[in-house]
């Protein structure tokens, strides 16, 4: 791995980090951090060097005076994937990592500079063959791809070893039985057989781990934008928050390479970076984040409060409770879709995508209406618009008036077209091909293949539209805007029937919920008075 760019911390950073931390030596040889360590401190280097080591010894980077160590898992609470040597006598100040959470909100320069850095290193690690975890399973083995895909949201640095095709991987699973694999060998030497992704992220320090019944203020299931919005705000106003999630943090924007609209980023921000930031501000106010913990149910309470019930046998009983479960969004079974996402493909178009699209060529693909009014939008300002489907006649899937827009705007309209590539390099698209071997020139691709709600699990407890996104306000009978037609528990994000599929108006939504939260626990403190006065 090359060295990253160079990002060194100015004298009066070090001064100032020393006012909060204590100041240390270390000569030729000392160890700093190992790996499988459970944490270290941040080290801010005044003088001498340290090199960066893999797990085998082998040397990725060196660090030197005005330098600092450290990447993701220094706010994360990950195990240690590096091992950290001295190789030029060291003064260095020493950080504790909650002390360094605190400084990050302190200070707009230093927190910049440092979770910029800690992003690049994280995205670097995951190029480094041999670094951080080993999941040894055959490519055909389903609990073996799945790990390998949860490793991946998670931005883990991992090594994939098929037993197939590596002698060295066949000697480790070779007495294994079929239910012990994957194997997972942790940085350390700790093994794992066949984890699930709970046990695996709770063996790496990811995370809470939840105790069997928890009592909480606010209850948040699920941990994208709308939740991780509600959580800071609910946690800075004295609610007690704690935030469920199933997968990983951030949701589907946690994974955009890059969000190019979001409000103060004019440069764009990338998903990891915005949602790394987020969580860090989260559990500075003292919000507990616990993943991956699906919900299985939402038990509606009155005085006592609402009970969610976890897997793991865990209940979890709130007095009031969001849900930013999110949906899951269709997409092309393609590959290298995810390098484009955020980029040049979208799965929303509105003003900020039509401003960027103008005088470009631009798909859009889907058959229903909302994918004609995308491109008709699209087309008004400016863009030059090809709609795809995969049906012979739009009129089996989209209202005439809308066709007949299509045709009013200029939008070029292929029957029967599917995409099987996309051609591209950092992110930005150049041209696709369908399955009859045509290849289009399209610099953007906006996608209405569908969302399914993860609404599921909630059955009928909580009145949803016919699509299963879950009805607020007016349309679920209830008295607040984000409320459901349940007292108490409210909804937020892409889950919710009615929504702007935005990162930025997710998060409105998550903040907004915390003043109707105090105004419901406010309303059951009266009645509670008015109950025990006239008593």
């Amino acid at each position: 791995m090359s060295a990253p760019v160079s990002r060194v911390l100015s004298k009066t950073q070090i001064d100032m980090l020393a006012e909060h931390g204590e100041e240390m030596t270390a000569a030729v040889g000392d160890i700093l951090f190992d790996v499988g360590d459970k944490s270290y401190p941040f080290i801010a280097i005044r003088e001498g060097e340290a090199a960066i080591l893999d797990a085998s010894g082998r040397e990725i980077v060196r660090h030197g005076a005005s330098g600092f160590l450290g990447e993701m898992n220094l706010l994360s609470g990950q195990t240690v994937f590096l091992t950290a040597v001295v190789t030029e006598p060291m003064r260095y100040v020493a950080v504790d990592r909650e002390t360094l959470r605190g400084l990050l909100f302190e200070d707009g320069a230093l927190s910049d500079m440092l979770l910029s850095a800690f992003v690049q290193r994280r995205e670097s690690l995951q190029r480094v063959e041999g670094v951080g975890i080993e999941i040894v399973g055959p490519t055909q083995d389903g609990a073996t791809r799945s790990l390998v895909e949860f490793a991946k949201r998670q931005r883990l640095p991992f090594t994939w070893r098929d037993p197939g095709t590596d002698p060295e991987a066949a000697k480790l699973v070779a007495e294994l039985t079929a239910e012990a694999i994957p194997l997972v060998r942790l940085p350390g030497g700790e093994d794992l057989r066949r984890p699930s992704n709970g046990e695996l992220s709770r063996a790496l320090g990811i995370g809470l781990e939840l105790g069997p019944s928890e009592e909480v203020d606010l209850l948040i299931v699920g941990g994208g934008p709308a939740g991780l919005g509600a959580a800071v705000y609910g946690a800075s106003e004295g609610l007690d928050t704690l935030v469920v999630e199933s997968d990983v943090l951030g949701g589907q924007a946690g994974m955009s390479r890059r969000i190019e609209n979001y409000l103060g980023f004019p440069a764009g921000i990338s998903g990891t970076e915005l949602i790394g930031r987020a969580i860090t501000q989260a559990r500075k106010f003292t919000a507990r984040t616990a993943t991956p913990y699906k919900a299985l149910s939402l038990e509606p309470g009155g005085e006592d409060g609402h009970v969610v019930r976890l897997e793991g046998d865990i209940e979890v009983r709130a007095k009031a409770v969001l849900l930013s479960t999110g949906a899951e969004y269709r997409k092309l079974p393609v590959d290298d879709l995810a390098d484009y996402e955020g980029l040049s493909v979208f799965y929303a178009a509105g003003p900020p995508e039509a401003q960027i699209c103008g005088a470009q060529r631009v798909g859009v693909v889907g058959g229903g209406n909302s994918a004609a009014q995308a491109a008709v939008w699209l087309a008004r300002g400016g863009a030059l618009v090809t709609l795809l489907h995969r049906r012979a006649d739009l009129a089996e899937t989209m209202s005439a008036y809308l066709i007949d827009e299509l045709d009013r705007y200029g939008v070029v309209v292929r029957d029967r077209s599917e995409i099987t590539e996309l051609h591209g390099a950092d992110g930005r698209l150049e041209s696709v091909t369908l399955t009859d071997g045509t290849e289009l020139p399209f610099s953007f691709l906006f996608l209405f293949l569908g969302a399914a709600p993860c609404t599921a699990w909630l059955g009928d407890c909580i009145a949803r539209d016919e699509k299963g996104f879950i009805l607020t306000g007016e349309d679920a009978g209830a008295e607040g805007l984000l409320e459901t037609s349940v007292p108490g528990v409210y909804a937020a994000g892409d889950v919710r029937g009615g929504s702007i599929k935005r990162c930025a108006t997710a998060v409105g939504e998550g903040a907004t919920i915390v003043r109707f939260v105090h105004e419901h626990l406010t309303k059951r403190r009266e009645e509670r008075q008015a109950t025990a006065d006239s008593a």
